[in-house]
């Protein structure tokens, strides 16, 4: 083996001694980086990095110069805490710098405890075990129907790469996705499974003995099973994968803390550093040097040995993207899916005094918008029906193997791996993706809605049902808390839309909002279309908040109200003529709360009134807008099963019993 003293015969080194040595410094980094923050995983990332010394080095296309090019091949860590060494390849790269990885784990630093998708090099923000799996299968998906937006141009054309540990495939989101990618034959997407056959609490035998390779058989992936420290043995698995008509999943046999003195396969190694002693017997045996964060400069021209070829071929790319910018039709394609210039959108008429349930409105949006959007893209977790998706599938077809075009997804009952696909097609760029399922199961979905948020992307889903006006579901069936428990989320707008011209606004919202993922909450019952022209609801919606009924003088009472509920508040308001009543429709808080102060306070006075917020949900949190003396009506508990008319009365939501709470309040009050 040969070692850090015999660099001044480098050049003269066989490759195979060239790489090992690379590699071997690089596991020094790993050792290092943890150390020094006294926190991290190490184990995972050292039984890893063979195969993603491999990647880096020999396949992955990618631009030095510029990490964002939009022609680079994905590279997604699943497996997450293994960010050590993520970020030990992107400073091989030259996008992080050796500061950088000392300070691993650190404030404000560039390398924060798992991958963040603000750094350069990192192409999602991976760490909840699964979702990284999820989110490549949106990736590789979304470059073929891209691609495929552009008649098949070779220009956008890249394989999606996903290294995954033993929690991630224990993680069901992981072999949702996975059977969708199979399903649909997403033949780029290549998946590299380290099996150490250790986790944090000790073997994986101690709860786990799926055959993963037979598995992935029956979801019609091609597998391969290889020594995953042989890079002999890897190159030639690799190689199959980008040739094979199926997705790839790479079975790589590893030692847990490979290279290690006395820890390999030691459960103790994932999630703690090493110690000094063993880091400094370790670095040793490996044959380099024993000082921290040393990376000799032969090993850095050795890793970057492709660099040349691969900016000739990203100029080469920029040359043939010229010449197809040429052609008028082209360049406009380009511009509205690539660059995400965005065109002025119409929107469908709906007769004001109709009546139209919110999630019909949305489906009737959906289609008016896509033929204006093409790279509107999503579907239902088997809703279709009752999601109103269904006519957007009929129209523009199911992505299957044989229909490339088709931009309706069947997820099936999928609600997580939906989401975290819809994720990943986010993040790829080029595609707008909505789902549909309803409000109930936002809580399968709630992880990738949350790491949505984390990382800023437009995602939209439709959220329908979203009341106990369900009715003979039950409660199984009927929200409660989940509009609230929505309204948590940092950096999500939940919209509750009041009338099928305000679900049109939100949906435009949605998606003009390229950094904010949104959730579009809608009624299954029928609801009065506001008589309002949709460009004064424009307004007010994309305020967050606005007056929809007012009075003369200062009101005396302030009714807030979101979706279902604003159709009853204005009922209510006519009922209560001997008081000067103000209707505020409320159909995104979040908006709303960015406003100025002046504009809130005119809208809902902060004294002099009684302020009633009025949402068949829990009242937790309508506090903020009501104060202290005011009165929330809602629904602090579970649902029943029966006809929707009939629990809006047990419930208290007809409008005669709504206005004796409010009289009863006032009388208590005065």
């Amino acid at each position: 083996m040969k070692t850090y003293e015999e660099l001044n015969t480098f050049a003269d080194w066989e490759e195979k001694d060239k790489d090992q040595f690379s590699i071997n410094v690089i596991k020094g980094l790993i050792m290092d980086g943890v150390r020094n923050a006294n926190s991290g995983h190490t184990g995972g990332a050292l039984s890893s990095i063979d195969f993603a010394y491999l990647l880096f080095t020999e396949y992955l296309k990618y631009d030095p110069d510029d990490p964002d090019w939009v022609a680079r091949d994905r590279f997604v860590l699943s497996a997450g805490h293994e960010s050590m060494l993520l970020y030990s390849l992107l400073h091989m790269v030259g996008w992080l710098k050796l500061d950088d990885l000392r300070q691993f784990r650190q404030l404000n630093s560039n390398t924060p405890g798992h991958p963040e998708v603000e750094i350069p090099g990192v192409e999602a923000t991976t760490g909840p075990l699964g979702q990284g799996v999820g989110m490549a299968t949106g990736m590789a998906l979304a470059e073929v129907i891209v691609r495929h937006l552009f008649g098949g141009n070779d220009l956008l054309s890249h394989f999606t790469y996903v290294l995954a540990g033993d929690g991630d495939l224990q993680e069901p989101v992981a072999l949702g996705a996975a059977a969708l990618a199979g399903h649909w034959g997403l033949s780029k997407l290549i998946m590299y499974y380290d099996s150490n056959g250790v986790q944090i609490s000790g073997n994986t035998s101690r709860s786990d003995s799926t055959d993963v390779a037979l598995v992935f058989k029956g979801l019609g992936w091609h597998v391969q099973e290889v020594n995953g420290h042989d890079l002999s043995a890897l190159r030639k698995a690799v190689e199959t994968a980008r040739q094979t008509e199926q997705p790839s999943i790479i079975v790589g046999k590893t030692i847990m803390a490979h290279g290690t003195v006395t820890m390999e396969g030691d459960a103790g190694t994932h999630g703690s550093p090493l110690s000094p002693d063993e880091i400094s017997k370790t670095k040793e045996k490996l044959g380099i040097a024993p000082e921290a964060f040393v990376v000799p400069p032969e090993v850095y021209g050795h890793f970057r040995r492709r660099f040349e070829a691969l900016r000739a071929g990203s100029k080469e790319w920029k040359k043939e993207l010229e010449t197809a910018r040429s052609k008028p039709e082209f360049r406009r394609l380009w511009e509205q899916v690539v660059e995400d210039k965005l065109p002025q959108l119409e929107y469908p008429e709906f007769e004001a005094g109709t009546s139209v349930a919110t999630r019909k409105a949305f489906g009737v949006v959906l289609e008016h918008f896509a033929g204006q959007l093409p790279h509107l893209v999503g579907g239902s977790a088997d809703l279709e029906p009752s999601n109103y998706t269904g006519g957007f599938a009929e129209q523009f077809g199911d992505y299957q193997k044989d229909n490339r075009n088709g931009r309706n997804l069947a997820f099936g009952v999928r609600e997580f791996p939906m989401a975290a696909i819809m994720n990943g097609l986010a993040l790829h760029g080029g595609i707008i993706p909505f789902g549909g399922t309803f409000l109930v199961f936002a809580d399968y979905s709630r992880p990738a809605l949350r790491l949505g948020a984390l990382q800023k992307i437009r995602v939209i889903h439709e959220f329908t049902h979203d009341s106990f006006f369900v009715g003979e579901d039950g409660p199984t069936h009927q929200p409660v808390e989940q509009i609230m428990a929505l309204r948590t989320i940092p950096d999500f707008n939940v919209y509750r839309p009041a009338d099928a011209k305000e679900t049109a606004v939100c949906f435009k919202l949605a998606i003009e909002d390229r950094e904010t993922p949104s959730a579009i909450l809608l009624s299954r019952q029928g609801l009065p279309v506001i008589s309002e022209d949709i460009e004064t609801i424009e307004k007010g919606v994309r305020r967050g908040g606005y007056v929809i009924r007012d009075c003369e003088g200062s009101p005396e009472i302030v009714l807030l109200a979101t979706g279902s509920e604003v159709s009853l508040a204005l009922e209510v308001a006519e009922r209560i003529a001997d008081r000067r009543v103000r209707v505020v429709s409320l159909p995104c808080w979040e908006i709303f709360d960015r406003q100025p102060e002046e504009y809130r306070n005119n809208l809902i006075p902060p004294r002099g009134c009684l302020k009633v917020s009025l949402e068949a949900g829990i009242t937790l949190g309508w506090e903020r807008y009501v104060g202290p003396t005011g009165l929330m009506i809602g629904l602090d508990r579970f649902g029943a099963s029966a006809p929707a008319g009939e629990l809006a009365r047990v419930f208290g939501f007809t409008p005669d019993q709504v206005e004796s709470k409010i009289r009863e309040k006032l009388s208590a009050l005065l």
